[in-house]
């Protein structure tokens, strides 16, 4: 399955879901959580932040979010996690 990097209109397109995330993390822009003050990856790793380091109150109120906001981001989550090999991910990072 392909998947498409969705930031800021991007499009390119990864094999395996690991490649969009290193994407993400070395060819976008970095962004300053808003809730922490945090500087993060954009894209699934700053997704990934917010949901796993903030509660959904926390991101709704300093994002502006919704509750459909919230469930995109949770499912695209709940997707990524059941086929990322984070410890892949992880060597890839940081190589």
């Amino acid at each position: 399955m392909p998947w498409e990097c969705g930031i800021d209109g991007c499009g390119a397109v990864y094999e395996d879901v690991e490649s969009a995330i290193v994407h993400q993390a070395t060819d976008h822009e970095r962004r300053e959580c808003k809730v922490c003050g945090t500087v993060v990856p954009d894209g699934y790793l700053a997704i990934y932040h917010a949901f796993s380091e903030h509660s959904r109150a926390e991101y709704v109120r300093a994002y502006g979010a919704n509750s459909a906001d919230v469930r995109q981001r949770e499912e695209l989550l709940d997707e990524i996690g059941e086929v990322v090999d984070r410890e892949q991910l992880a060597e890839r990072l940081e190589g």
